[in-house]
């Protein structure tokens, strides 16, 4: 790829999952603080299965090749968008986002509402809610937001 924005994004290998699936558990440690803890292990039991789910699992290499955050991408949507909570901040967030955009074709999110940084996020990217459930895919309490990506929203 030419692009230099996205010099830093790699398929993710399955010698990786082990340190995504940390940078997922340091990012929504950070992030999620409404999850219960017995909800939080919960999902995090179920993390190993989500990887090979994606059509499209991508990773922001740092120094030495070691991950810094990753995109995952099923039927259009992005499924899964962490960045380590030392690296927040810093773009990959951002970089992952419009890769997932531009290069994976991604058009729709779902996001936590109680994720406040995550929804000011997307909001930013130029995402619009479509619609609000309430309780998570797993039937918890917690509201997800629906969100559309408009395309062709100018980067940040």
């Amino acid at each position: 790829m030419d692009d230099k924005r996205f010099g830093a994004v790699r398929p993710a290998p399955v010698e990786s999952y082990p340190a995504l699936a940390a940078i997922w558990e340091r990012s929504v440690a950070a992030t999620h603080r409404f999850l219960s803890a017995s909800h939080f292990e919960q999902l995090k039991a179920q993390l190993p299965c989500w990887f090979p789910e994606m059509d499209h699992l991508y990773m922001f290499e740092g120094a030495g090749g070691r991950p810094l955050g990753f995109i995952g991408v099923r039927d259009g949507k992005i499924e899964m968008l962490f960045a380590d909570p030392g690296h927040m901040g810093k773009g990959i967030g951002s970089t992952l986002f419009d890769y997932g955009v531009e290069i994976l074709g991604a058009a729709r999110v779902d996001v936590n509402e109680q994720n406040t940084g995550a929804c000011t996020f997307y909001i930013r990217k130029g995402c619009r809610v479509v619609s609000r459930s309430p309780f998570d895919p797993s039937g918890m309490p917690y509201p997800i937001l629906h969100l559309a990506i408009r395309q062709g929203h100018p980067a940040e």
